[in-house]
């Protein structure tokens, strides 16, 4: 399996396509019968899931949407618990509803809160949300019990696509104590059929966020750094002909990086396979406009946006939502394509 064949397999490859696509290299270039077996209109063909996602970790990691959920849902005495400055906090979602991009997603049912002397509240969600993350595909992994030291973590991480881990906020909430998302997450999960590689981000590489307190030996690495990822969502009423934009933010802004989630997945010996991913919990940034979900953008429904020549303060059937990224070099971009999904009705 090309994933678990490690970086010197990637580079090569890497290397090998680059200088066959090069315009000084006649291979494809002057072969116009072997230019057209290679090069496929994406018209003409189907994308499909990238990988074979054998397991799926959502983490939480972004100091920002830790905040601002602390706020809406235990107030400001203390928004952020105080083992989140010590350890990437993370759950084991669901592999088989992870979705390609372009897949339908079902408005889900579930139960709510109760209101008043009533019970618990079942039926469609009436608070469905996206969340503006971005997936890590592994590459050769670890054997059970032998864990990824954080400094040789990157050499595991074949590269990054853009993910919306969809959510149902009011089951979510009914929920979550004390075990955690169940229900609220995992009806489906979309990513992008576009996996960049972390050599291609190389030169976008910036520095993380301090972090403080210190993290414990395992979590302390020689490169503490991030990628500047310009990120972006939209959302496409389906009585509009355009998307509007509803959120700028960037992947920079994540206060525990990939391999420091990596090491700490591993360091009580559990093994990671190839394909397997891990997800980077929303991605928010600290500006209003940077907030990377509808929760966080209306504050859990107290205010409303706009969208086009409507508003939200969650998602709507027939809603199509599409998160986009790209890297902007001197002279080229690195994209990561797009993470698109439209909302049906539940079902009956």
């Amino acid at each position: 399996m090309f994933l678990g064949m490690g970086r010197p397999a990637w580079k090569e490859a890497r290397a090998t396509l680059q200088k066959i696509l090069s315009a000084d290299e006649p291979v494809l270039r002057d072969n116009e019968a072997l230019r057209n077996k290679c090069l496929v209109p994406m018209s003409d063909i189907e994308m499909v899931l990238p990988i074979n996602v054998g397991g799926y970790t959502d983490f939480f990691c972004s100091v920002h949407h830790a905040r601002n959920c602390g706020f809406i849902f235990r107030g400001p005495q203390t928004p952020v618990n105080p083992n989140w400055f010590h350890l990437p906090i993370g759950y084991n979602g669901r592999a088989s509803s992870v979705v390609v991009s372009g897949t339908d997603v079902i408005r889900p049912r579930g139960q709510g809160h109760p209101t008043g002397n009533s019970g618990p509240y079942f039926g469609p969600s009436q608070k469905l949300d996206f969340e503006l993350e971005m997936a890590a595909i592994v590459g050769p992994g670890n054997e059970l019990g032998k864990p990824i030291d954080i400094n040789n973590a990157e050499d595991h991480i074949f590269g990054l696509a853009l993910m919306n881990d969809w959510s149902a906020r009011d089951i979510q909430a009914w929920e979550t104590i004390p075990l955690g998302p169940f229900l609220g997450k995992s009806f489906s999960t979309t990513i992008s059929p576009w996996i960049v590689t972390l050599d291609a981000l190389k030169p976008f590489t910036c520095e993380a966020p301090k972090q403080e307190p210190e993290p414990l030996p395992y979590l302390a690495e020689k490169n503490h750094a991030n990628y500047d990822i310009p990120l972006e969502v939209w959302i496409k009423p389906k009585d509009q002909s355009d998307a509007s934009i509803v959120s700028k933010t960037n992947f920079k802004h994540l206060y525990w990086t990939l391999t420091q989630q990596l090491a700490h997945h591993t360091i009580n010996g559990c093994n990671m396979r190839p394909g397997d991913i891990f997800a980077t919990g929303t991605l928010s940034g600290p500006e209003p406009e940077s907030l990377g979900c509808l929760l966080e953008l209306t504050w859990n429904g107290q205010k409303e946006i706009p969208v086009g020549n409507s508003t939200r303060k969650f998602l709507e059937d027939g809603d199509e939502v599409i998160l986009t990224g790209c890297c902007k070099g001197e002279g080229y971009n690195i994209g990561f394509g797009t993470c698109t999904g439209k909302v049906l009705p539940s079902l009956p």
